[in-house]
């Protein structure tokens, strides 16, 4: 009998930690709108790389160099490998949709048909003809589907950077997870998520919360508990969607004794004026959120949820 007691309590103070939180969203949503800013900044030094083509394996020069490091630091690029869109298609990958390139320059000289018959004729030194042509390429982290030769793969975060109970729910889960690039997303109709390295974040325990996030949205594939995932950017499904997936990222921390900087409430209070046309939206989304924080929690074994419990009760006392 004693041997459920600590489940049962567990159960009871994450209900507890659910109902703070609620709260303190609902508040944050009262005062108005919060703008987001994304809590990462540039993965592992990618800038400081030769940039180079990830077809040809020619290195750029001159101005690209300055360009493409540029391009590298404002998005957190974690490597310095480009492609044409042409380029990435005859690899076999192609560049994921929505992603903007960058302009690079192509210059060199030429000389004309005509010049050369002039200087034959003459004797003269053939004049060559300066050009500058411009390319837009995209960095590998842009790209699906390359070959895994030379697909940017970030450097493993040094130890201690993941919370190891974080570590085993994202084994446990048995979901495809994936660290790189500089997009935090979860690819529904390949089943996949995928999240900068814990080293891109200006604060590394914000990684958690993203993690946990992708982790959400990746619940509701239909093998799991099977949501509506069809929600275009900008529709109710979609902010209805995104409010599910943080709240749940909310509880799951606090369930696992994790405090993020970035505030939850920040990112849901973009969605404010969507959410103003329903004003239940956020009760339906809190109780599915507890579903989803419950769905993922129970991948851990019991010993670990209920030391983060006995964990939190001891430093409140």
């Amino acid at each position: 009998m004693s041997r459920h007691y600590p489940r049962a309590r567990a159960g009871e103070d994450r209900a507890s930690l659910y109902d703070d939180i609620i709260n303190k969203i609902i508040g944050e949503l009262e005062a108005g709108r919060v703008p987001w800013v994304q809590p990462w900044g540039t993965a592992a030094k990618a800038c400081l790389a030769m940039p180079k083509s990830a077809a040809t394996g020619r290195q750029y020069s001159g101005i690209n160099i300055l360009i493409l490091w540029g391009a590298a630091t404002e998005h957190a690029f974690t490597g310095q490998s480009w492609l044409t869109f042409r380029q990435a298609l005859s690899l076999g990958g192609h560049v994921r949709k929505g992603e903007r390139g960058t302009t690079v320059v192509y210059a060199d000289r030429f000389v004309s048909v005509d010049e050369k018959r002039r200087a034959s004729e003459t004797g003269d030194e053939a004049q060559a003809i300066p050009f500058l042509k411009r390319f837009t390429v995209f960095n590998t982290d842009q790209c699906e589907d390359l070959p895994s030769e030379i697909t940017t793969t970030a450097p493993p975060p040094p130890p201690g950077l993941i919370e190891p109970r974080v570590e085993k729910l994202i084994k446990a889960t048995g979901i495809n997870f994936r660290i790189g690039g500089n997009r935090a997303f979860y690819a529904p109709a390949e089943d996949y998520v995928k999240v900068p390295p814990p080293q891109a974040y200006f604060e590394p325990i914000n990684w958690h919360r993203t993690a946990l996030h992708e982790l959400a949205h990746a619940s509701g594939h239909p093998s799991r508990l099977n949501r509506d995932l069809s929600g275009g950017y900008g529709t109710k499904k979609y902010a209805f969607e995104e409010l599910i997936a943080e709240i749940s990222a909310a509880f799951s921390c606090a369930s696992l004794g994790i405090l993020p900087t970035v505030r939850h409430a920040d990112y849901i209070g973009s969605w404010l004026e969507v959410l103003r046309e329903d004003n239940r939206a956020i009760v339906r989304a809190a109780s599915q959120a507890s579903k989803v924080a419950d769905y993922l929690l129970g991948f851990l074994p019991e010993s670990v949820v209920d030391v983060t419990f006995e964990r939190a009760e001891q430093e409140a006392a």
